[in-house]
């Protein structure tokens, strides 16, 4: 297939291209920053400078591209100062799928593949029950991570109602060689991610070179209008992956702090309080997907190797 790719040079952009290379496809992957675009074009990508959030100059960049499915890897997660990632990655789910989605209507798409995330089943405790993908999605609430659920349903309504063959991965949280991962490497090297008393809630993770073939195997094989959890086997409390970071590091595990001193950065106290187990079975079952770096466990040691 012929692939447009938006967020080619991204986290998950990155070692996607090289995926649906090796499958294959032909990728035009779409960059903001004209410096990427070398980089693209040594992955065997074809490249596009353009802005998702400037409507007329993608469109206009896209004028003479032809490509069979689309595929929406935007965030703003990567962006130091927490609020602007949010807001960032809320425009790129709402304004940026839109803009996306009227890209893929202009080349010719006929298959529409979306970057979602666990967090849409809800910042909270699920307890001990397993998630599957019938349970309940972006759920209306209130207050700052209000607007982020608003913005994951805007996604997923946009791409299912968009008259294509469209496909929703909800990831868990990446790990991998990527900036944001060091980032949080360095933080733990230094002590500076405090960690809640209780350990915090169990999180979905996944290592980016797994998530990169979850994409290529649901852009080939995924059921228009399904979403999939695209997570590792073995949720983990944040406390254990951090410990995990710092101990393969070789430093002192993460300070122990009360919850509520974590409620100044909302968004950190939301990830780290919120407490779910997802289930991959239904990618693993109809995509023919697994991961091959089963949980934190095998896949820190890959990383910190490579930080080094």
């Amino acid at each position: 297939m012929r692939v447009l790719l938006a967020g080619a040079s991204g986290a998950i952009g990155t070692p996607l291209t090289r995926e649906l290379v090796a499958a294959g496809h032909e990728v035009i992957g779409i960059t903001r920053r004209p410096a990427n675009a070398e980089r693209l074009r040594i992955a065997g990508a074809q490249p596009v400078v353009a802005d998702v959030m400037d409507r007329r100059s993608l469109l206009t960049a896209l004028r003479d591209v032809r490509a069979d499915a689309v595929i929406h890897e935007l965030t703003a997660l990567g962006t130091t100062k927490v609020r602007d990632a949010m807001q960032g990655t809320n425009a790129l789910r709402t304004t940026g799928t839109a803009h996306l989605v009227a890209a893929a209507s202009a080349v010719g798409a006929r298959r529409f593949v979306t970057q979602s995330i666990v967090f849409g089943y809800g910042y909270r405790d699920h307890g001990p029950r397993v998630i599957t993908e019938d349970d309940p999605f972006c759920e209306p609430e209130s207050g700052t991570l209000g607007h982020a659920i608003a913005a994951m349903r805007s996604n997923e309504e946009q791409v299912f109602t968009a008259g294509m063959e469209g496909i929703a991965l909800r990831y868990g949280a990446f790990y991998g060689q990527d900036n944001f991962t060091r980032m949080i490497v360095n933080l733990v090297r230094k002590r500076r991610l405090p960690v809640p008393r209780s350990d915090g809630g169990f999180a979905n993770f996944i290592y980016l070179e797994d998530a990169a073939a979850a994409t290529v195997a649901a852009l080939e094989k995924g059921r228009a209008g399904q979403a999939y959890n695209i997570v590792d086997d073995e949720p983990a409390r944040w406390g254990d992956y951090l410990d995990a970071v710092a101990a393969e590091l070789g430093v002192r595990r993460p300070w122990r702090v009360p919850t509520w001193t974590l409620r100044a950065i909302p968004y950190i106290h939301a990830i780290m309080t919120s407490s779910m187990r997802v289930s991959n079975a239904k990618a693993r079952r109809e995509l023919g997907w697994a991961p091959a770096v089963p949980s934190y466990r095998e896949g820190i040691p890959l990383l910190v190797k490579a930080s080094r």
